[in-house]
């Protein structure tokens, strides 16, 4: 059958991302133990090799050789007491630890460290996600195949798992909550088709338990109590029917609860140990009166924008009229896509695209399939092939810009995107506009002249920390009489860079007319910038008509400081 057929080229895809070179640096270790994947993770190493989960003595120590918390241990909260209480809830950790515990087991006899964040840990808790999520792909193929035939399914999961971000957060970013959440999604719908089909105590307790897992997990998946609930309830008459069932297995539902209680008891009993109260807030921001529609819209994480086939998602939603999934569906998934883009931190830290939708994606999967099923139907099959093919090629050409630092995290805008699109080698003319939106594209309609303010026979070395402007240069501009009537600037520069990770450093340009001043600024450490090489920058600057007699200013500022030379620095001006 094709769709299983699918299924081991998708699972083989999501393997091999694991180790393309974007994604696996050989001469460094593997750490995906990071920041938030640190918040879900740390339960196992403070409990089960350091037995310390409250005064956490020996964080520290694991600090300094792995950096892992990102800076700022914002993972670990603390109660008005003073005591550490972790800010991540433990439903990850949970699943994550029968790869814990193999890779516990098995860590000396490899000749690694027993402390939790050696490499046997991390490619357990890597492969760990892949193997739920390649298990749940064959489970949801299952569920698909129940309401499509085998061509629908096959093209569905293709472009659910291949066309979406859903790769990065399972493949590269598979520490994370999503990947860990996914198959949970995948078992819902399982125990909710089976206990419909036939109602029976273990359907109902396999369901609360999901349910629990995944409210300790994140506790926004609660709504995924929304899928058995209206499982069903397509019609009038369905509906009835369905509550008819209910009523005849009432005790089914004390099962449900029973086992939805016992599944989110390790956190009660965490928070009661460390804070002394059962319950404990984690702080959760939400603007439910100004949800972010820029979440879905925006060009700085847009789900429409960078997972162009989650459209499809929403459009697949008009036509599953006819299927039990209805109105748990819609309901699921218009709720869920509200309470995303309610949250305070709309730009969700670091994310391809919207990260927060991944782990949901196997609900998605059912209208997806309904639209391609409803586009079968009527011939219009190569309204499914030709985009579909072109959105996949998209997609897995972008997770290499996003794991190389090209496609950025967080600082997305429209022409910055326009000139990396499906571009293998952008120029420092296109890394700069991250930073600017200025671009001259006709510098032919210009008469242009150069000044040299720098070259490599007198190259300036720089070697200053936590400085804000770091070195400045001015031009003369008596003796240059036409950049007086610039009204564009090119600025290059050749910049030798001998340390990376600087924070905010930037090369800016400041132009003067009276009490005017105009800045433009491009930040030195890009994507396409190397340690230990001259790398080349360029930007533009437009003058502003009302500019006369202009002071013009370049300077380097950093807030953590600068280690390299600048090799040459050329200012190109144009003018009609």
């Amino acid at each position: 059958m094709y769709s299983k057929s699918a299924c081991i080229f998708i699972s083989i895809i999501i393997v091999s991302f694991r180790f393309i070179p974007e994604t696996y640096k050989n001469d460094k270790p593997l750490i995906v133990t990071t920041w938030d994947a640190l918040g879900y993770y740390i339960y196992l190493p403070s409990i089960f090799i350091y037995n310390d989960y409250k005064e956490l003595k020996w964080f520290s120590d694991i600090e300094s050789k792995y950096s892992v918390s990102g800076g700022k241990v914002y993972q670990v909260g603390k109660t008005k007491d003073g005591r550490n209480v972790f800010k991540y809830l433990c439903g990850v950790a949970i699943m994550e630890s029968p790869f814990f515990f193999m890779a516990d087991l098995s860590a000396t006899k490899l000749g690694y460290v027993r402390d939790g964040f050696s490499p046997p840990y991390q490619f357990a808790i890597v492969f760990g996600a892949i193997f739920y999520c390649i298990t749940a792909l064959f489970l949801l193929r299952k569920i698909l195949l129940k309401y499509y035939n085998d061509l629908v399914t096959t093209l569905t999961l293709l472009l659910l798992m291949l066309a979406s971000n859903i790769i990065q957060y399972i493949s590269v970013d598979g520490a994370m909550s999503h990947s860990y959440i996914f198959p949970l999604y995948v078992l819902i719908l399982y125990f909710t088709i089976k206990w419909h089909e036939r109602p029976a105590i273990k359907w109902a307790i396999f369901i609360g338990a999901v349910i629990g897992l995944a409210i300790i997990s994140r506790p926004t998946e609660a709504i995924m109590l929304f899928i058995p609930l209206l499982w069903g309830t397509q019609s009038k008459d369905s509906s009835a029917e369905k509550w008819k069932i209910v009523r005849q297995n009432k005790t089914h539902l004390y099962f449900l609860t029973a086992a939805l209680f016992l599944a989110i008891l390790p956190q009660l009993i965490y928070w009661k140990s460390a804070t002394g109260s059962f319950i404990y807030d984690v702080g959760s921001k939400w603007q439910f009166l100004s949800p972010h529609f820029r979440v879905l819209f925006g060009w700085e994480i847009g789900w429409f924008i960078y997972t162009p086939i989650a459209i499809f998602f929403v459009i697949g939603l008009f036509f599953v009229k006819k299927f039990p999934f209805r109105n748990s569906v819609i309901i699921f998934c218009l709720l869920n896509i509200y309470l995303i883009i309610a949250w305070h931190d709309w730009r969700y830290g670091a994310t391809y695209s919207c990260r927060a939708l991944t782990q949901s994606y196997p609900i998605f999967a059912l209208p997806l399939a309904a639209l391609i099923d409803k586009i079968h139907i009527n011939k219009w099959k190569y309204f499914i092939y030709i985009p579909g093919f072109y959105l996949i090629i998209v997609n897995l050409f972008q997770l290499k810009q996003y794991n190389k630092g090209i496609l950025h995290y967080r600082d997305m805008n429209r022409k910055y995107y326009s000139s990396i699109y499906l571009n293998p080698q952008p120029s420092p003319l296109d890394m700069s506009l991250l930073d600017t939106d200025e671009m001259l594209c006709n510098e032919e309609d210009y008469t242009m002249n150069n000044i040299l303010i720098a070259d490599s026979s007198n190259s300036i070395k720089i070697s200053e920390y936590g400085s804000n402007v770091l070195f400045e240069t001015k031009i003369e501009q008596d003796s240059v009489k036409e950049f007086q009537k610039a009204n564009w600037l090119r600025i290059e520069s050749r910049i030798k860079i001998n340390n990376t990770g600087l924070w905010e450093t930037y090369i800016n340009s400041e132009l003067k007319s009276g009490d005017s001043i105009k800045l433009n600024k491009i930040r030195i450490p890009n994507a396409i910038t190397q340690k230990g090489e001259e790398n080349a920058y360029a930007f533009y600057v437009k003058v502003p008509p009302h500019f006369y007699n202009i002071n013009f200013k370049l300077f380097i500022s950093s807030g953590s400081g600068f280690d390299g030379e600048i090799n040459n620095i050329n200012i190109v001006y144009f003018y009609k």
